[in-house]
């Protein structure tokens, strides 16, 4: 199981800094929407300038139609990084599309699908989706296991669910842990650490015990020790 850490800060410098004080694991880094928007291809050369093994995890959750989220794929699969994410709810023929499309780019980043967000509980998610999580999660799992994907985010309480259905080698990588009991925050499907080792978690994403702390090295070496 490998630690992402999420820069989600409110600043480029801060992103920078935090990932400076980490530099010397061998950790992922998590890019979501917020840091991508304002600091762009800025923040990933940046972050392999600091340690070229950082493994970055570029996290839009791509959805529009299929041809739109190709073109997207292959230019993210040129701005040196090493995973991203698709959703799953943009159905099978899109998937389908990105991965054929990535075909074609040599060393292409690992492709995950987006199951059910991790800051839904069962009303708001069974409103939109009309069913339950672990129903809609695992058929969206299934669903891009069929299409080649590489694996999904879903919650650590769907990961062995999902390797069950699918395969042990099927990736899945989990937000909302939190590693020592810390507040759950905005998130409603939350674990620790030694219930996302029994589920089989591949990654834990973990942003705020991290980056809130005094001391974030101390706390992600912890985290490292743990796993």
């Amino acid at each position: 199981m490998k630690l992402c850490v999420a820069l989600d800060l409110p600043t480029f410098e801060e992103n920078i800094a935090l990932a400076s004080e980490l530099k010397d694991f061998d950790i992922w880094l998590k890019v979501g929407f917020r840091s991508y928007i304002r600091d762009g291809k800025k923040i990933i050369d940046v972050l392999k300038t600091l340690n070229p093994e950082f493994k970055i995890f570029l996290d839009l959750k791509l959805y529009d139609i299929p041809n739109t989220m190709a073109d997207a794929a292959e230019e993210i699969s040129k701005l040196g990084i090493d995973m991203f994410n698709v959703h799953a709810s943009s159905g099978k023929v899109a998937m389908q599309t990105v991965m054929q499309r990535l075909q074609g780019v040599e060393n292409p980043p690992i492709v995950l699908a987006v199951t059910a967000l991790t800051s839904f509980d069962e009303q708001n998610f069974s409103h939109v989706y009309e069913k339950s999580i672990e129903q809609k999660a695992l058929q969206f799992a299934k669903d891009a296991h069929e299409c080649s994907v590489d694996g999904v985010v879903c919650s650590a309480h769907e990961s062995f669910m999902i390797k069950t259905h699918t395969e042990k080698s099927f990736m899945t990588l989990t937000p909302g842990i939190r590693p020592f009991g810390e507040d759950a925050g905005d998130q409603k499907r939350v674990a620790d650490i030694a219930f996302a080792q029994k589920e089989l978690v591949d990654f834990i994403v973990v942003g705020r015990p991290i980056y809130k702390a005094k001391d974030p090295k101390s706390v992600a070496q912890k985290i490292i020790d743990k796993l």
